[in-house]
Order: structure tokens, then C-alpha cells, then sequence
């Protein structure tokens, strides 16, 4: 019985056991709605293969794109009260928090890991916009303090990858209490002299755009990401004006100086590894050549010489 229990009967579920398949097999495109295989979509690192839209991607996805061959260290998040208001509306705040945390596999809305980009050590902090719309609670805040406070321990950037619709409103004050909390995070990075990186994407509204989301040294975005405040519904209401094309845009952000660069996914682990090698390797790439004190240069379109600049 032993024999035909351990490994015949193994052998035969083997045999007639159906292949996992994906519940979705096509996506469809929130942008122009047309339906994109799993497969070429996973490979085109979740950008529509028809329009180029960006779709939202988990915390971890994006870490595996952009940390050197996929590996990298999470860390675990601090413990936090649940539920310190007891907050109800049609289900407990610590029912959501729960469905939430079994949808992920996370314990909040943010994911903390170190590891290497192009060569060089480097600690990222992504959002996860599926937790609760990416809402930022007391547990991102302790989420985004610890990851300022490892990045100064080993000495190396933070990199900051928000997606959330604001302040987590379950948490009333508490979750504002979050915004000057990682402005003093961001702080003591800057204090250590280390760069401190935001890439935007989308959406990147509320509490977290009137915190530490603006504050990078750098500030790239993905393009078509929704960034600001309010929404631009409440701002027309509000001023009684048509706004314009684009408001409130990637794109519009950089027209109008908001963001240093709108970065396609493809592109941004490559441009991150340009941007790291550039504010961290200050020894010069080749030996400095110094030119001679009595070196005269010709001026352009003229036969005489210009004497070197003092």
C-alpha cells in the first residue's frame, strides 16, 4: 500500500494533472483598450505593445527590472498599530488591510530592498499601487524612514518609486503625520551627502506629491504618468477654468520644469545606472591632461591667433 501511495499514485496525478494557466491570458489597454497577450506584455516590461502606455506594475516587478540580473534584499517593514481609530465604513479598516495584505503578499503599500545598479549599491523603495490604491498610512511611513536609514548606514543612494492616490484616510491625522515624517527622511539622506532619486509614476497625487515625491535631487517620471496634487476635476471647479491638454502629465510636468526627465521603463534602469556613475564616480574617467601655460588658440574664420583665457 506504501509502494502504490507514494509513488504510483504521484505518477498518475503527474500524467492527468492539468497545466496552470493564467486566469487572463489578454489585457486589455486602459488607454486605446485594445487586448495585449500576457506574455508580450511581461516581456515589453508591461508597456502596451500598440500605444506605448505604461501600466501600473507591484513593487516587486519593478525591482526585478531594475536591480543588476533581478536580485536584491527586501527588508522587513517595522510593525505598526493596526487600526489605531477603529475606523468603519462599509467594512473595518482592518478587514481591508487584510484583504489587501492577501491580494500582495505585502505587508503595506511599499517594498524596501538593497542591491546594485550598474555596479554601484544603491536602496529602492516602490509602491504598490494594487495596496489600497498605494495609500500612504503609518506603515509607509515607517517604510520610507527605515529605507533612508539603511541607505545611510551602507552609505549608498535612495531611490523612491511612489504610485499612490494620497494620504490613507482610514488613519485620519495620523496618516498626515506621514508627510513631514519623510521629509525628515529625505533630510537625513541629503545630511549624509548622498543622492536621493524620485521616479513618478503613475498615479503620484495627494499627501505623497506634497511630501517627499517632490523633493528628489533628481526627478525622473514615466511618460503618461498622472502627477499632482488635486485632481484636475476639483482644480476647474475650483478656478472655473478649462485646463489645459495634458494637465497635470509627465510631459506637461517637464514642459513646464517640474521633472528633470520623462524616462521610457525600457530605458530607466540604464539611464538610473548613468545617473549614479555620474553623481558617485568624482574621480575622472581618464587621466587629466594639463595644457600648456603659452598655448595660443586660432580664432574661427581669422588667420590670428587668440591668446589663452586668464
Amino acid at each position: 500500500m506504501n509502494w502504490l501511495t507514494n509513488f504510483v499514485r504521484p505518477k498518475i496525478r503527474a500524467l492527468v494533472k492539468k497545466e496552470d494557466v493564467p486566469d487572463n491570458l489578454w489585457q486589455k489597454c486602459r488607454a486605446c483598450e485594445q487586448m495585449v497577450f500576457h506574455r508580450d506584455l511581461a516581456a515589453n516590461l508591461y508597456v502596451c505593445t500598440h500605444c506605448g502606455h505604461h501600466m501600473r506594475i507591484g513593487g516587486d516587478q519593478r525591482l526585478a527590472m531594475l536591480f543588476d540580473d533581478g536580485k536584491y534584499t527586501r527588508i522587513e517593514l517595522p510593525d505598526t498599530v493596526i487600526d489605531p481609530l477603529k475606523f468603519r465604513d462599509q467594512k473595518k479598516y482592518s478587514d481591508r488591510l487584510k484583504e489587501s495584505q492577501h491580494k500582495t503578499g505585502l505587508k503595506d503599500a511599499i517594498v524596501v530592498a538593497h542591491g546594485k545598479i550598474g555596479g554601484i549599491p544603491a536602496v529602492m523603495a516602490a509602491f504598490d499601487f494594487r495596496f489600497m490604491g498605494g495609500s500612504m498610512g503609518s506603515g509607509v511611513g515607517e517604510g520610507l524612514v527605515a529605507a533612508a536609514k539603511l541607505a545611510v548606514l551602507q552609505e549608498a543612494p535612495l531611490i523612491v518609486f511612489p504610485s499612490s492616490g494620497g494620504a490613507r484616510m482610514q488613519e485620519g491625522a495620523l496618516s498626515l503625520m506621514q508627510m513631514p515624517r519623510t521629509t525628515v527622511a529625505v533630510e537625513m539622506v541629503r545630511d549624509a551627502g548622498l543622492p536621493y532619486i524620485v521616479v513618478l509614476t503613475d498615479p503620484t497625487t495627494g499627501g505623497v506629491t506634497a511630501s517627499f515625491a517632490m523633493l528628489g535631487d533628481i526627478a525622473l517620471a514615466e511618460p503618461g504618468a498622472i502627477i499632482g496634487f488635486a485632481g484636475a476635476r476639483v482644480i476647474e471647479e475650483t478656478i472655473r477654468e478649462k485646463l489645459p491638454p495634458g494637465f497635470q502629465r509627465a510631459e506637461y510636468l517637464l514642459e513646464h520644469g517640474m521633472v528633470d526627465m520623462v524616462v521610457h521603463r525600457k530605458d530607466l534602469r540604464e539611464t538610473l545606472s548613468r545617473i549614479l556613475a555620474l553623481l558617485l564616480n568624482r574621480t575622472p574617467a581618464a587621466d587629466v591632461v594639463s595644457l600648456p601655460s603659452d598655448l595660443t588658440i586660432p580664432t574661427a574664420g581669422k588667420g590670428r591667433p587668440r591668446p589663452p583665457a586668464r
